[in-house]
């Protein structure tokens, strides 16, 4: 074995021992801490194709894993244990013409937000440009979730340069009774949500909520889960797509319903800047943001993309603790 490869394999096997050690005492049965870690934990140890923005992750009823992300079509990674990630194509190899004038032509469609239920799988993603709230949000669904089996299933919602919101990073949220709603939104007046149609997956009625805003100050990336009592409300703050420029911080706020009103660990309403920080920049970790969660059979897990010090982004999972007053903490 030659030097690097050593260095290379002692890596690995460091990498891992860091990822199952968590960083953080394990004070719970079964290894899940109750308390944060002192410092920041880095990402799980992954191989394969991770190379992903705006990542979205659901478990197969095969018990695989189907991620999908931002790219041109949308693309999309599979995997049998949720560490290794292989490339599986694009969600529209022959593109989306119904989208592309909120793209102004362009093929990258954005922020998809994946789910499985019914026996298909449904996906919600955006269209629109960069800095412009001239954006749609659609819905697509497919029988196995692989590439080229996607059906358009139509536009949920837009918003206009006339509009006071921006209708990208879409997610769905299904609850107990079964109402369902879509959360979204970027920068403008911040987070909305509208009520869907189960049958349809689009929107039903005229109302819109907000849920979450910073005035002029950056907050998108929505994800509504429960956990327990409690409603969480995931967002970013900060500037995404800059690389390891990147400020973007995963935050979170919680409500007693799924419509709010949230608020963070202090108090403090999510509708007036609140929110308690998860996960931040640090060491070679750029950017951690557009949150995820994903509930697996041996615990929750908060996916999300960072940037490495080259400025390539890269998927990020680290398992999700709750502390005895049930705020999250990832570890």
């Amino acid at each position: 074995m030659s030097p690097s490869t050593t260095r290379r394999a002692a890596a690995i096997i460091a990498a891992l021992i860091l990822t199952t050690a968590g960083g953080c005492d394990t004070d719970e049965p079964g290894g899940t801490p109750a308390t944060a870690p002192a410092t920041p934990p880095d990402p799980t140890f992954l191989l394969g194709d991770a190379g992903v923005h705006d990542p979205t992750l659901v478990k197969r009823p095969d018990g695989g894993y189907l991620l999908a992300h931002t790219g041109a079509g949308l693309r999309l990674r599979t995997s049998t244990d949720r560490n290794t990630f292989t490339e599986a194509g694009a969600v529209f190899p022959g593109g989306a013409p119904w989208t592309t004038a909120y793209t102004e032509g362009s093929a990258d469609l954005w922020a998809p937000d994946l789910s499985y239920r019914d026996g298909r799988y449904w996906l919600y993603y955006s269209a629109s440009t960069f800095g412009s709230n001239r954006s749609a949000i659609f819905l697509a669904t497919s029988p196995t979730g692989m590439t080229g089996s996607w059906t358009d299933a139509g536009k949920v919602i837009e918003s206009t340069s006339e509009s006071d919101f921006n209708a990208i990073d879409p997610n769905l949220y299904v609850d107990d009774a079964g109402n369902w709603r879509l959360t979204f939104g970027s920068f403008w007046t911040g987070i909305k949500q509208i009520e869907l149609d189960p049958t349809t997956g689009l929107r039903r009625g005229d109302t819109m909520t907000g849920l979450a805003t910073r005035g002029d100050t950056a907050i998108e990336a929505p994800y509504l889960v429960k956990h327990g009592d409690y409603y969480y409300l995931w967002v970013s703050f900060d500037a995404c797509c800059k690389g390891a420029a990147s400020t973007y911080r995963t935050m979170v706020g919680r409500s007693t319903s799924p419509d709010g009103p949230f608020a963070d660990r202090n108090g403090t309403p999510m509708t007036a800047g609140g929110g308690t920080e998860i996960l931040a920049g640090h060491g070679s970790v750029h950017g951690p943001g557009h949150p995820a969660v994903l509930a697996d059979t041996d615990g929750e897990y908060l996916v999300y993309h960072y940037y490495a010090d080259s400025g390539s982004p890269h998927l990020g999972i680290n398992p999700i603790g709750y502390d005895a007053a049930g705020w999250p903490f990832v570890h």
